[in-house]
């Protein structure tokens, strides 16, 4: 773990990019909002969304304090599911409903920029997820929203959720890089920080509306990151692509 400021970043050291994939790069709130207003026009999509994502930390702490055996985000996601349709008047949804429902994060739609903007990055980096959601939600996600993408790494790659150390330092291994040779790609600065501290490099992606338009998020730079772009085609341009 570093234990000074790494010098100013040069792009031509950098010869990975990890991305966080909830939030970065899908719209995880505004894709559940509108399965929800299609399914169950009668449910409020944007605090059944709130909900649901509520429950992710809690259930990956779970899993983390060893409360819970390892487990895919696909089944956590089906547990939260469970817990909260009751609180949404949809206790009484089938098993093939509730499979059904659940995999809407298999359907999350990309941001307006993000193919564009990972097909120019991808000319010069090696581009690849760092995800807390499994590796069959992510392939599946990925090629649904057609995203350019050189692999998939995943918490289940690693047997550990991020912000575990061998999620982040395990991108480096798996490419045979020195960790500052990876840029970490995301809308959460404490998924940053955490990067940070196992010595990758950091860019922050603005996503004001992830928690929707009723909840805009505080997007202002966090100056410990090397980089802020406002999306990811803002962040080809910083990076030369």
């Amino acid at each position: 773990m570093p234990t000074t400021a790494l010098p100013a970043l040069d792009p031509q050291t950098l010869q990975v990019l990890a991305f966080d994939i909830f939030g970065t790069i899908v719209d995880w709130h505004g894709s559940i909002v509108r399965e929800m207003q299609q399914r169950y026009p009668q449910v409020d999509g944007d605090a059944f969304a709130l909900a649901w994502r509520a429950g992710y930390a809690p259930a990956m702490a779970r899993v983390m304090s060893g409360a819970q055996p390892w487990t895919l985000i696909d089944d956590l996601h089906r547990q939260i599911l469970d817990a909260i349709l009751p609180d949404f008047g949809l206790a009484h949804l089938g098993d093939a409903e509730r499979a059904q429902l659940n995999l809407v994060w298999h359907r999350l739609a990309a941001w307006p920029d993000v193919v564009a903007g990972l097909t120019r990055l991808k000319h010069k980096y090696i581009l690849c997820t760092l995800s807390n959601g499994n590796l069959n939600l992510l392939t599946r996600l990925s090629k649904q929203a057609a995203l350019p993408l050189d692999c998939i790494l995943s918490a289940e790659t690693f047997q550990a959720y991020k912000p575990d150390p061998r999620t982040y330092g395990g991108v480096a291994r798996v490419f045979d890089v020195a960790p500052a040779q990876v840029l970490l790609v995301a809308t959460h600065h404490d998924d940053l920080a955490s990067a940070r501290a196992c010595g990758l490099r950091t860019a922050y992606i603005e996503r004001p509306l992830e928690l929707g338009a009723k909840h805009p998020k505080d997007v202002q730079p966090h100056p410990a990151n090397d980089l802020h772009a406002r999306d990811l085609l803002v962040l080809a341009d910083l990076l030369g692509c």
